[in-house]
């Protein structure tokens, strides 16, 4: 790959919609305590109804509407207490005309009843006689039988990570387990003569810990993957095509953290171009332009910049959006966010995306810069800014969105 070809960076946008690889993991059934953040690989349906019975919102007294009609302080309606509904038991007394039935909240409605009376709109004037000061309407205190799913209704959508409302609507369904995609297995191979592996009590001149490997893994594990530490790879021709041959069959993504010097750039390139094709090479953002994107026996594969803080700050753009479609979610869980006004100005190149690292304090977003090798200024974020394309920077005192980092 030339040097001209590198340089033809793509935008941010353009690798969203155009780098899509078909890949997705395969399925598998999982009981329902294993199901939180799992990408159904189908539509869930509901096997009947639910709630399954008309059932009271509010503790009060089920009646028929017509009879509170006109109720008011000054002339309330006066209704017959019938008797009363237990919870978790079927009715055994029937709402006529003039009357009413105790209820709880929760409890099924009595046959004969279209509304429940809020017990606060009510009182006993004597026994066995309720007094209505106010006027319900047909259905109100009231959930209908299939208000919550009619049988055969959607539970849960394919491809949307489930959340923990989402596993309390499938118990409530009776379904106990759920035919999810597996979690994608994302090999993440470091790459440099340099680096060495973390547990290396001494450090020779000019030798790193590998500390990208560890935070991909935390980033890949955060978006549902599961990672897999592949080792380092020297830099010695046609090292990396073999090891990355012997890790493809195994993965569904893998992750090439490829050092900063050209030649660790050539040599990743020279070698997946070697196993597959190389769709990008190189993203008009910063940090991480020299960032690769490519297919190898169908399994997509991203080289990464060396400098940790490249690497995971591109992997957050392109990487993990990418994980979440091989998992069969098109549209990833939005990241929480807050909204806050620039302490200062950020200069930017019109073309290119930057992803500017901020500490916000009461509503103001103080910019953190730094090398891309320093670690430190990811671990001082609260969250970072996206300065888009189009703009050539933002004012102080613009007010921004804040991707905050959980």
């Amino acid at each position: 790959m030339s040097g001209k070809e590198f340089f033809t960076a793509r935008t941010l946008a353009e690798v969203r919609a155009g780098f899509r690889p078909a890949h997705r993991t395969p399925v598998e059934r999982v009981p329902l305590s294993e199901a939180l953040h799992r990408v159904p690989a189908a539509e869930i349906g509901a096997p009947a109804a639910l709630p399954g019975f008309a059932r009271s919102t509010v503790d009060g007294f089920a009646v028929r509407a017509s009879d509170t009609y006109g109720a008011s302080d000054g002339l309330p309606s006066y209704l017959d207490l019938l008797g009363a509904v237990s919870m978790g038991a079927a009715p055994t007394v029937t709402v006529r005309a003039g009357g009413c039935v105790t209820m709880p909240t929760g409890g099924v409605i009595p046959e004969g009843a279209d509304a429940v009376v809020m017990v606060e709109y009510t009182a006993e004037t004597m026994p066995g006689t309720i007094e209505v000061t106010r006027p319900v309407a047909p259905g109100g205190g009231i959930v209908r039988a299939d208000e919550d799913v009619v049988a055969g209704g959607v539970l849960a959508p394919a491809g949307r990570p489930l959340r923990a409302p989402d596993l309390g609507f499938l118990a409530a369904a009776g379904v106990t387990s759920v035919a999810v995609h597996r979690r994608p297995r994302v090999s993440i191979v470091s790459t440099g003569d340099e680096v060495v592996p973390p547990e290396t009590a001494e450090l020779s001149a000019g030798q790193v810990r590998d500390a990208t490997a560890s935070a991909l893994a935390g980033l890949v594990a955060d978006a549902g993957g599961e990672p897999v530490i592949a080792g380092i790879v020297p830099d010695e021709p046609g090292a990396l095509k073999e090891r990355l041959s012997e890790i493809l069959p195994g993965s569904d993504l893998v992750i090439v953290s490829a050092g900063s010097s050209v030649g660790a750039r050539d040599e990743t390139a020279g070698a997946v171009a070697a196993l597959g094709e190389v769709w990008c090479h190189g993203i008009a953002i910063k940090p991480g332009k020299p960032t690769l994107l490519a297919e190898c026996s169908g399994i997509p594969v991203i080289g990464l910049p060396g400098n940790p803080l490249s690497a995971l700050v591109v992997f957050g753009q392109v990487g993990i959006p990418l994980l979440w479609r091989i998992s069969g979610c098109e549209s990833p869980p939005p990241q929480p966010g807050t909204r806050a006004r620039l302490s200062r100005d950020l200069a930017s190149a019109a073309g290119r995306l930057d992803v500017v690292q901020v500490v916000v304090r009461e509503g103001v977003a103080e910019p953190i810069f730094g090398p891309s090798a320093l670690l430190s200024v990811l671990t001082r974020a609260d969250g970072y800014v996206i300065v888009p394309e189009p703009a050539t920077g933002l004012d102080a005192g613009t007010e921004v969105e804040v991707v905050l980092y959980r």
